[in-house]
């Protein structure tokens, strides 16, 4: 009779590791802008107090993996990441970045805030998606700024779009 009970405590025991091991959450960002390493540390920071959640971040690959106690915790480090400027793909479909949202139409000036940059590098990446939009004639990005105005006559949704691929989570207005 002890033996059977011992076997069925077994069991439960195993089983309940099994549940915990499945209620961990596993998001790979990927295409994010990661080009230095005071990148890694924004992305470091962002996450530092977010309950639950590890990361590690691969320069290289532009990748940032992130395993999560459940979903919610998962989401939350995907918000603290869009929150602190950082944007990519997730390969995880219960977490996602919110869609990002700018006017549509066409205007002559707008307001960009809330991207990471924290170099020179990063002020490049984001002066080269910035110009790429069909429209724009200039901008007042400048290294460690993370605020600043586009001119010309272009859609902001283009705008958006076209920061969101270089891996740079932003506000437009």
């Amino acid at each position: 009779m002890s033996r059977m009970i011992a076997a069925s405590l077994a069991t439960l025991a195993i089983a309940s590791l099994a549940t915990a091991a499945r209620a961990e959450t596993n998001v790979t960002v990927s295409e994010t802008h990661l080009c230095c390493g005071q990148c890694l540390k924004g992305v470091e920071a962002a996450l530092k107090d977010v309950k639950g959640v590890t990361q590690k971040s691969d320069q290289g690959a532009k990748t940032i993996a992130i395993v999560a106690e459940n979903d919610e915790a998962a989401q939350k480090a995907i918000d603290a990441l869009a929150a602190a400027g950082f944007y990519g793909k997730t390969d995880n479909q219960a977490v996602k970045y919110k869609t990002a949202t700018a006017a549509s139409g066409t205007v002559e000036k707008a307001e960009v805030s809330g991207l990471h940059n924290c170099c020179g590098q990063c002020t490049t990446a984001i002066k080269k998606a910035v110009t790429s939009v069909s429209g724009v004639t200039g901008t007042s990005v400048k290294n460690k700024e993370t605020t600043f105005t586009v001119e010309g006559k272009f859609s902001p949704s283009d705008l958006q779009a076209a920061l969101l691929k270089a891996g740079f989570n932003c506000q437009v207005k």
